[in-house]
């Protein structure tokens, strides 16, 4: 009950900022100055950050929930140019009510060129991560904060990661990062990954990154000597290689990871278009299951479709069960149709959206990974659902059915049922 109280609490917030309105004046000037201020702070708001006078506040750590903290909540930010235009600190302070357990990040960076945007970013955290995510080093730049499956993860693991990386902008189209960290690695759950007659518990971790997000198809311009995506293009890629290194400040394994991801759309006009969204990965030598993929799941493991009843993710599989698969290499194929908005009244304009999702995976050495249980996905997920968005406050509902390969004999076990939540600033 309690997170779907702070749920409907940081929707209401979200739909008040979203309506209100800024206040005219005579001046045209003043007009056209006051729209760029509240267009630049409603950007800021839909990439997660609250802007202050030095401190853009990192809305993304205020309150979240999830299986294993329960409801967690701090305070972040990253300092702005008014601060400095050179330098910059990146942190965050949060607590965890079920576990009872601070976590942290004390970073900071300097930037030693304008021109292409290029800063040298250092950073030590203590914190959680969800076992089998796999998320890009760009992908802060450009995705918004919210993420509803976040509030039923359950399978986390702790690490201390001190890292140090380079954010550059090669071209306007192509941004990389590259990053150098190391990490302990303390599974939460009963986990052992047994390699070359040794059992581990838990593990050191040494990598060296490199991601590059492309979008050759949008269009940039120069505002106040920073590069802004004025108008996006599709298709638009991402890519990142991972080498894990065994005796390199304490690292335990070897392994190689490549992870790809291609989003396209297709407009036929303002409201109504399809998006395709094509994610893969392979992860080749020693790799501990931490590190490992699921497809993103996002299905609690209920009885009934009622006890299911939670929040649809954005590109997740909303009947595939969480910790059911992992694989060491994996394709899924998200397609999302969205149809003409139905004209209730001028504001009132709910969406319907019909969603097909494919995935595919498989493992090799799963006799490696001790006292969990887990399936592969060789013989091909498939489920199909529809969206009806925008219904109540952001809300709306989610319909999904399982089938295929890995249909369930219980008709009800393949069906989710589900809030939806969007909110557009």
């Amino acid at each position: 009950m309690h997170k779907w109280l702070l749920l409907i609490f940081i929707t209401l917030c979200a739909h008040a900022l979203h309506c209100q309105e800024p206040t005219t004046e005579q001046d045209s000037s003043k007009v056209k100055n006051d729209s760029i201020k509240n267009t630049q702070f409603l950007k800021q708001l839909g990439n997660g950050y609250f802007p202050t006078k030095f401190l853009n506040l990192d809305l993304r750590y205020l309150i979240k929930f999830n299986q294993y903290e329960g409801l967690r909540t701090g305070l972040g930010g990253v300092t702005n140019d008014a601060f400095s235009e050179r330098y910059r600190i990146n942190s965050y302070l949060v607590y965890g009510f079920k576990d009872h357990r601070f976590k942290y990040k004390i970073g900071g960076g300097f930037r030693i060129n304008e021109a292409t945007d290029t800063w040298i970013n250092l950073s030590y955290t203590d914190d959680l991560q969800e076992t089998g995510s796999s998320s890009f080093l760009t992908d802060k730049r450009f995705f918004q904060f919210f993420e509803p499956r976040l509030l039923n993860i359950d399978l986390f693991h702790k690490h201390i990661t001190k890292a140090i990386n380079i954010e550059h902008q090669l071209l306007h189209e192509l941004t990389t990062e590259t990053e150098f960290a190391v990490s302990k690695i303390d599974p939460t759950y009963n986990y052992s990954f047994v390699t070359d007659g040794k059992q581990y518990r838990t593990f050191d971790i040494s990598t060296a990154k490199v991601s590059l997000q492309w979008n050759p198809f949008s269009n940039y311009e120069i505002i106040d000597s920073k590069v802004i995506e004025e108008k996006i293009g599709y298709p638009k890629f991402t890519l990142q290689l991972t080498q894990s290194f065994k005796n390199v400040l304490n690292g335990d394994f070897n392994f190689f990871k490549a992870d790809f991801r291609t989003t396209y759309r297709i407009n036929y006009n303002e409201n109504v278009f399809t998006e395709t969204v094509l994610s893969s990965g392979i992860a080749t030598g020693r790799t501990p299951l931490t590190h490992l993929y699921h497809a993103y799941p996002n299905n609690i493991t209920k009885e009934t479709i009622l006890q299911r009843f939670s929040v649809a993710g954005v590109n997740s599989f909303e009947t595939m069960y969480f910790n059911e698969f992992f694989s060491d290499r994996f394709t899924t194929l998200q397609i999302k149709h969205f149809i003409k908005p139905f004209k209730i009244s001028e504001r009132y304009r709910p969406q319907l959206v019909l969603i097909s999702r494919f995935a595919l995976g498989d493992m090799n050495d799963i006799e490696r990974h001790e006292n969990i249980e887990f399936g592969t996905l060789n013989k091909g997920y498939s489920e199909a659902g529809l969206e009806l968005n925008k219904l109540l406050f952001g809300f709306g509902l989610s319909f999904a059915y399982r089938y295929g390969g890995y249909h369930l004999p219980s008709l009800a076990d393949n069906i989710a049922a589900k809030f939806t939540f969007n909110v557009s600033l």
